[in-house]
């Protein structure tokens, strides 16, 4: 089992960047994919970005490609997001998920394959 402790959120005006982390607990975080989802108020949790655990394969929603990249640091059992050139329509709480995966190149896409979350951290992106 894997605890998740994300970080890094606040308020940005439109144009400027953040960087979230999501820490990992537990011995196996390099055997789980992990990815990001985000929740605005009134709206379903959406997929933004994930991983695969070995973190040679990614991919992105259409919404966030070129502006935000996902990545992790297996000795440090951690993932980030970094988000660029942030728009108000990227306002949301943000979430880390992870998922024990059985080949180093899985990335899962909905949030019902993931059985671990973390807390969520609000992103507010001001006009």
């Amino acid at each position: 089992q894997v605890q998740l402790v994300e970080s890094g959120g606040g308020l940005v005006q439109a144009g400027g960047s953040l960087r979230l982390s999501c820490a990992a607990s537990g011995r196996t975080f390099s055997s789980y994919a992990m990815a990001w989802f985000r929740q605005a108020p009134g709206n379903e949790r959406e997929f933004v970005a994930a991983i695969s655990w070995s973190g040679g394969d990614l991919d992105y929603a259409d919404s966030v490609k070129g502006r935000f990249t996902i990545s992790r640091d297996n000795a440090k059992n951690t993932v980030y997001l970094r988000m660029n050139s942030l728009k108000p329509e990227d306002t949301a709480v943000y979430y880390c998920a992870a998922a024990t995966a059985r080949y180093y190149t899985t990335i899962y896409y909905l949030a019902g394959q993931y059985p671990y979350w973390g807390q969520g951290t609000q992103v507010t992106v001001s006009s």
